[in-house]
Parts: C-alpha cells; sequence; structure tokens
C-alpha cells in the first residue's frame, strides 16, 4: 500500500495512556477540580484587588485563605484567569473532558460569556495514532487485511480530534473515500469518565444549582457515548439522504457498509470548498444567492420539518460542490426533537421571522423548564420586548436571528427556566448557517430568506395528507376503544342497576366508594409513573376501585 506525500497537521504522536482503575481516576479528578476551586479563589480576590471591591473582614478571610492555597496551585495556572484555568485543566484530563468543555462552549444559555468564549479555544487537533496502529485497529474492526479492501491509505490523517481520526483511501474498486476511526482505548476511557461525570454532576448540583451542572453533563454523556459508535453515525448519513431525496442540491456522503463497523466508517470522499474560503467568496453573485437559499432550505427542513439535525455544524463540516450544492459532513452527532418540541419551534420560528413578536414569546416559553423559584412569565415578557428590538435591526452585523434566539435562552437562567440541550445544538446550526450565509452575502437579511421555507413547511404542517397520518397513527387505540365500547357500557349498566337496587344504609356510601376508588387509580398512577409499570402492588391498587364497587358500604 504506497503512501501518498500529504501534509498533515503537525501535532504530537499519540501515546494510549497507560490503564488506570476507576479510583485512580478519581484521585486525578478530584486533584484538579480542587485546584480549579483554589485557583477560583485566587483569581477572585486578584480580580476585586484590581477594581478596588474588595473590602471588609469578609474580604481579608478571603485573602487570607488564597494566600495559604496559592503555592498548592501549578504555577503555570496560579495568576491565569479563572476561565483560562477551567481550559488547561479540562486538556490536562484528556479527551473526554475537552469533549466536554467543547459541549459546555454551546451552553450560553447557563454559563457565564466569558467561560463559554474561552472554552471555545480548547485543543480543536490532538494528538495523532501512528499509522501502523491505525491499520491493527481497521483490520480488528473489519475482520479482513485492510490490502484487501484498500488500494491505498494516505498515512497523513485530515484530522484527529478527541475521538476519533481521518484519513483519505481508495476502495479496490476505485472509489475515493475517507475511513474514520475511533482512537484505541477511547471507548473505555469515555466510560469510565462518565461514570466519575455522573458522581461529579450529582454533586455540582447541591452547590450550583444555577447553572444546572447535572442535566449538562447527563447531556453529554448521552450525547458522546452515542457519538463514539460509528454505525449510528452510519445511520445518520442514511437518515438525512432519505429526508433529502426530493432536493438533489443538498448532498450527504454515502456509505460503504462492507468496509464499516462499530470503530470505523468508510464514506464518500466529497471534494469541495469552504464556505469561509477566498474561492467561495469568489463564486459569482447568482451561486452565492443559491447556496444561501440552499443553505436556508436545508436547516430549516432539518430542524422544523424533519426534527433530525446536524447538531455539530460549522464551516469544516459544511462544503460547496459543484453546481453549485452543498454538502455536509461530519454527522456523528444529530439533534432529534420529538413531535410537540418540534411543532412549538416551528410555531416560534415562524412567529419571528413574521414579526409576531407576542406569540413568538409565547411558544418558546411553551418549551421551557421552570424550576420551583422559576418565573415563566417574567420570562415570556423578557422574551416579547427582545424580539421586538431585534425587527428594528434584523441583519448580521447588528442583531441575527441566531442570536436572538440565544439572547432569548441565555435571559431564561435569570429567570430560572431552562432548556433542552436539543434547543441550543439547534441555535448552533443557526448560527453556523447566518454566519456562512454573510460571508457569501454580506449583510443579507436572514428573516427574508428563511420566510419562504419556513411558510412552506408551516403550510405543510396542516395539509390534508399529514393531518391524516397523524390521525392513523392513534388508529390502533381508537379502534381498540371502539371494539371495547359495548363491553364496558354493558358491565357499567350492570354496576349501576346492581348499586341502585341495594338499600343504601348511609347516604354518603357512594360518594365514599367513589373517592376510595379515584384515589386508588391516581395512587396506582404515580406509582407506575415512578416505579415502572408492573410492581405487583400497584396491580393491586389499579384492581381496589373495582373490588370497592362490588363490595359497597
Amino acid at each position: 500500500m504506497a503512501p501518498a506525500a500529504s501534509a498533515g497537521p503537525a501535532v504530537e504522536t499519540y501515546r494510549p495512556a497507560p490503564p488506570v482503575g476507576f479510583v485512580g481516576r478519581a484521585m486525578t479528578v478530584n486533584r484538579h477540580l480542587i485546584g480549579l476551586l483554589f485557583g477560583a479563589l485566587v483569581a477572585r480576590v486578584r480580580t476585586k484587588r484590581a477594581d478596588g471591591t474588595g473590602a471588609g473582614l469578609r474580604f481579608r478571610l478571603e485573602r487570607a485563605l488564597a494566600a495559604a492555597v496559592r503555592p498548592l496551585l501549578r504555577r503555570d495556572l496560579a495568576d491565569q484567569p479563572f476561565p483560562r484555568q477551567l481550559r488547561r485543566r479540562l486538556e490536562l484530563l484528556g479527551p473526554t473532558y475537552i469533549k466536554l468543555g467543547q459541549i459546555l462552549s454551546l451552553r450560553e444559555d447557563l454559563l457565564p460569556k466569558p467561560v463559554t468564549a474561552e472554552l471555545q479555544n480548547l485543543l480543536g487537533v490532538l494528538p495523532v495514532v501512528p499509522f501502523e496502529i491505525l491499520l491493527d485497529v481497521v483490520e480488528r474492526d473489519l475482520g479482513r487485511p485492510t490490502d484487501a479492501m484498500f488500494a491505498w491509505i494516505d498515512p497523513e490523517p485530515l484530522g484527529s480530534a478527541s475521538i476519533a481520526q481521518i484519513h483519505r483511501a481508495t476502495t479496490r474498486e476505485g472509489d475515493p473515500v475517507v475511513i474514520k476511526v475511533v482512537k484505541p482505548g477511547i471507548r473505555e476511557t469515555l466510560r469510565r469518565d462518565a461514570s466519575l461525570l455522573r458522581v461529579l454532576g450529582a454533586v455540582l448540583q447541591w452547590f450550583f444549582p444555577r447553572y444546572q451542572p447535572q442535566r449538562i453533563i447527563s447531556e453529554f454523556v448521552t450525547y458522546t457515548l452515542r457519538e463514539v459508535d460509528l454505525k449510528r453515525e452510519a445511520e445518520n448519513a442514511r437518515t438525512f439522504a432519505a429526508n433529502f431525496a426530493d432536493l438533489p442540491d443538498v448532498v450527504f456522503p454515502e456509505v460503504y457498509p462492507e468496509y464499516s463497523g462499530p470503530g470505523v466508517l468508510c464514506m464518500e470522499f466529497m471534494d469541495g470548498l469552504r464556505p469561509d474560503s477566498a474561492a467561495a467568496r469568489a463564486l459569482p453573485k447568482q451561486d452565492r444567492d443559491r447556496l444561501v437559499d440552499l443553505g436556508a432550505a436545508a436547516i430549516i427542513r432539518m430542524i422544523y420539518r424533519d426534527g433530525f439535525f446536524h447538531a455539530d455544524l460549522h464551516p469544516g463540516n459544511l462544503l460547496i460542490l459543484p453546481g453549485p450544492k452543498v454538502g455536509f459532513i461530519d454527522l456523528g452527532m444529530v439533534g432529534q426533537l420529538d413531535n410537540d418540541l418540534r411543532r412549538s419551534l416551528l410555531y416560534y420560528y415562524y412567529s419571528l421571522v413574521t414579526g409576531d413578536a407576542e406569540n413568538a414569546a409565547r411558544y418558546l416559553t411553551s418549551v421551557a423548564q421552570a424550576s420551583g423559584a422559576g418565573d415563566p412569565q417574567g420570562f415570556r415578557r423578557e422574551v416579547a420586548d427582545t424580539s421586538k428590538r431585534w425587527r428594528r435591526a434584523a441583519t448580521f452585523e447588528d442583531f441575527s436571528l441566531a442570536q436572538l434566539v440565544l439572547e432569548s435562552l441565555t435571559r431564561g437562567a435569570h429567570y430560572r427556566v431552562y432548556f433542552p440541550v436539543e434547543l441550543v445544538l439547534m441555535v448552533k446550526a443557526l448560527i453556523t448557517f447566518e454566519a456562512v450565509g454573510h460571508t457569501l452575502l454580506p449583510g443579507f437579511d436572514v428573516a427574508q430568506v428563511s420566510r419562504e421555507h419556513i411558510r412552506d413547511v408551516f403550510i405543510r404542517q396542516f395539509s390534508p395528507l399529514r393531518l391524516m397520518q397523524e390521525e392513523l397513527r392513534g388508529a390502533p387505540d381508537l379502534v381498540d376503544a371502539l371494539v371495547r365500547m359495548p363491553l364496558l357500557v354493558t358491565e357499567g349498566l350492570r354496576v349501576l342497576e346492581r348499586t341502585t337496587r341495594r338499600p343504601a344504609e348511609n347516604p354518603l356510601a357512594g360518594v365514599r366508594g367513589t373517592l376510595i376508588a379515584g384515589f386508588c387509580l391516581v395512587a396506582g398512577a404515580i406509582l407506575m409513573a415512578f416505579h415502572g409499570p408492573w410492581p405487583l402492588w400497584a396491580a393491586l391498587f389499579l384492581l381496589a376501585p373495582f373490588a370497592a364497587l362490588r363490595r359497597g358500604p
């Protein structure tokens, strides 16, 4: 297999870490966590000194404690601001925590802006797995020699991230492809760190409930463990291709299942321009208009029609192909919206682009999850005011549509209302679209470009065919109810007849029986909701009403 001369990224060689047990890893994480807490105290005291706000007994105690712990900090971090300390410690903890930091950088709705801005500087290129080790991983995962599958594999990677590494190759049939390979040891590291992170999230939730650490970590673990299974990415590519079968100018890479497995993914190589490149900006205006319109159609369809969208969208994952066409790559991380959430977000976005600020605020509030001290109504008024301000400056340079959504989500933390991670991933996709659109067409009106496409999705939502399909989903339950209805009516009449014929010794007996039956039904439903559908004692609660009716007073 002849190597090709290729200019790869200048990064250090990947060296698998020696096996570390759960306890050893926990001690390492705790050491960095304690160092981060001490570093935060030192940074806080330094900031108060600089701006002249340090005074009083409390500050003197903080200053004394900071002086005591400062010698315990790493020398290269002791004088750094807190956001930079956080970023560096995540990098020192390795791939899992780098990936966590990258996810945290998206949560501007929960975390302070200086923190998210610094976390965006996390390592984008990580050490490269040596080519010989990579070939061994491919052969073990696919169960056959690489020479039997590929005529050539470039020894220099196209990219090396925290989880996987990508190389160009050519199949034995002569097809140009890319091979994505999960780095050795990553799965075990992720699973071990996931267990630690869940415990850490539960502890941090007690101290920092405003920032929802348990929610963030749970979301991160779920998405990251999915991303390490490349069979899931292959399925994502097929799903996107099926969803866009009627729009051939939006392209997704073809998967080669015969050369793919859980840790290896072989896909079509798509050769195109990055949308933020000088060559893309030099395209004829007609082509750039077409590309921006295709981007709007693709993003709106993914989010608001299909509820299945690219959740790691940035200019590096977009390609401009001849035609012009738009290509999407790196499909390992996707967002999924259930029908109710997708419908509410569709109405929200439609209200935004049509200038209906009040309804936009109402729909966004409907998907918020309020804590015990939450103020949904105050949040709704804030969102309405923000939306009205946006209508006066609806261009990317001043105040973009995606920035409007992000600012609304950010204000949610102030009112103690929170949103699922899918909303944040959706905003990232919208921000990427707007940024790329502004690069190709400076000053373009995102609302005008989006309006036609969102209106098409909105109209389709209420088409007779779709409404019929929605109704058919409940057809089995409806038919079952119709079949059982005569029996239920007959049995109900018999019970009523027996009850009315029996002499009533207590005029409140019927009320008591009804209350007992209602209580038992509610208690049984609650028990089943929290303890699973089939515990015996919950079943007994559900049967109790019938016993009460049969026994009488």
